[in-house]
């Protein structure tokens, strides 16, 4: 949790999020910055609009909260029906990802 926190720091400080400045603020809270955390962050946010996925974080987390208490929910389809997942991270994944730490 402290790596995406020091990138918010970071982000909200108006710096560039680096693998360096990361590891600058990790260290200067006192953690024990592990470099390959940092670099899959780094790597993570690449090209992520962390103003436009924290507008939507504000407004999918209501939304996400409220989907248990709408009733029962149709049982969920076999997993064998469903398609296969990209491995690599839309924007919408790293939006919601976002959202659960300010949720």
């Amino acid at each position: 949790m402290e790596y995406i926190y020091s990138a918010m720091v970071l982000y909200s400080a108006g710096k560039e999020i680096t693998e360096d400045s990361v590891k600058a603020v990790l260290t200067a809270a006192g953690v024990d910055a592990d470099a390959a955390k940092i670099k899959a962050l780094v790597a993570s946010l690449e090209g992520v609009n962390i103003e436009e996925a924290i507008a939507s974080a504000a407004v999918a987390a209501p939304v996400a909260a409220a989907a248990p208490a709408a009733g029962a929910a149709p049982a969920a389809a076999p997993a064998a029906a469903e398609e296969p997942e990209e491995e690599a991270v839309s924007e919408e994944e790293a939006a919601a990802v976002l959202s659960a730490l300010f949720g």
